[in-house]
């Protein structure tokens, strides 16, 4: 099968390129992106690129599977539809499941259940996280040298865990390599609060978190970090002062990278007056200072990456007082024209930039090597249209799920096709 993409935008953070050009694809392999192509095979399939952008597959770091155990919510067979349908190649899935996915049997039924939806090569590839402790409770810690010999993107919960749990996993795990990822928040600090404290929280009347809770949490963890030298993933980072205590940590030479959530960068406290139970997140959107920072500390490399945290939840469960929503919302579909938008169209960021945190930059917090183009390799790339409207509708999401707040309005950009 040869494909042409005839002056196709080619972007690739690894090669700072960004440039016009044809671009031509034999059996799912780069062969040829010049520019111009002249010389191709006469049953080429013909893309008129302009105003479309060829690059790299996206890469997720942290989403959650209703399956196993919560089917209604999500699929494995949606999940990966919706990936594909926005953009990401690669998703990396917590192991909240039922069962979790902390024993050699469970993350063995998964890769069988991944391997037999692998029907074609347009397909993105689910990797688990391996439990830290058993159930992902947080009180007894896994199998973890087992564990390790396994497919894994590495080790996590997913959840928070307590300061002497944390410095004994961090021991543990020291001599494995594989990726140890960790979320630095405190839950008695949290209490009753459903959203970020603050002026606006008290105006809406909804009870607040306190940015400590968040900050607390992860000092400590950045001391265990310091005295132990485990490398380690900081997830779900959403408060500026958390930006500052990394890039402090940062500039000591700790062994730290961090990611936040696509929903923190697009959105804040003000919102939250509609009290749109999707807005419900965990942790909680930040005030627009803390919103500020996130968008900083990622452009500047200090925020590594930027995370789904894909989380589906049924009708039901999410049609409830805003205090009583089960936290999270999906976004697999949604980030990538919603980033675009806000902060490429924009002028605030480049393309480079908002593609090198959605891509490049998620892979090597993975240890991995990043989707890039390289003549001769196979593709794993995306065509984007960043022009192209549609309305996410309930039965037009590829996700079983629909608890997103931008559910019925316009979106503009859309995926046209992956390679993977």
């Amino acid at each position: 099968m040869n494909e042409l993409l005839k002056q196709v935008r080619v972007l690739d953070p690894s090669s700072q390129t960004d440039r016009v050009a044809d671009v031509l694809i034999t059996d799912g392999i780069v062969t040829a992106v010049e520019d111009a192509i002249a010389d191709y095979p006469s049953n080429a399939t013909i893309y008129e690129g302009s105003g479309l952008i060829w690059a790299p597959g996206l890469v997720d770091l942290y989403s959650h599977s209703g399956e196993p155990g919560f089917e209604e919510r999500e699929t494995l067979k949606s999940l990966r539809q919706a990936a594909a349908a926005g953009g990401f190649t690669r998703v990396t899935i917590l192991p909240d499941t039922d069962p979790a996915l902390d024993h050699l049997a469970s993350l063995a039924w998964l890769h069988d259940q991944s391997n037999a939806l692998t029907c074609s090569p347009s397909v993105p590839t689910l990797q688990p996280w391996a439990a830290l402790t058993l159930e992902v409770k947080g009180q007894q810690i896994t199998e973890l040298a087992e564990l390790a010999t396994a497919d894994i993107a590495g080790f996590a919960d997913g959840k928070p865990l307590q300061l002497i749990m944390v410095r004994r996993l961090l021991e543990y795990l020291h001599p494995f390599g594989k990726p140890v990822m960790l979320w630095a928040w405190d839950r008695e600090l949290v209490g009753n609060g459903v959203m970020r404290e603050g002026l606006d929280s008290m105006q809406i009347g909804l009870p607040g978190i306190p940015a400590i809770a968040e900050t607390a949490a992860l000092a400590a963890l950045l001391e265990c970090i310091e005295a132990i030298g485990t490398p380690v993933h900081l997830m779900r980072i959403s408060t500026a002062r958390g930006v500052e205590l990394i890039r402090k940590a940062k500039e000591r030479g700790l062994p730290i990278t961090a990611s936040t959530s696509w929903m923190h960068l697009l959105l804040n406290t003000q919102m939250i007056a509609s009290y749109n139970p999707n807005l419900r997140l965990n942790p909680p959107l930040g005030t627009p200072i803390d919103q500020a920072a996130l968008i900083d500390a990622v452009q500047q490399g200090v925020i590594d990456a930027i995370a789904i945290d894909h989380s589906p939840y049924t009708y039901e469960e999410k049609t409830v007082p805003f205090a009583e929503a089960p936290p999270g919302a999906i976004g697999l579909e949604l980030a990538l024209p919603l980033l675009w938008h806000r902060f490429v169209e924009s002028g605030l960021w480049t393309a480079i930039e908002l593609w090198s945190a959605l891509s490049t930059r998620p892979a090597i917090c993975l240890q991995q090597k990043p989707p890039a183009i390289a003549n001769g390799q196979p593709a794993e790339m995306i065509l984007f249209n960043p022009q192209q409207c549609w309305i996410a509708k309930a039965a037009s999401l590829k996700s079983s799920a629909s608890n997103t707040f931008w559910l019925n309005q316009d979106i503009q950009g859309q995926v046209i096709k992956i390679w993977c």
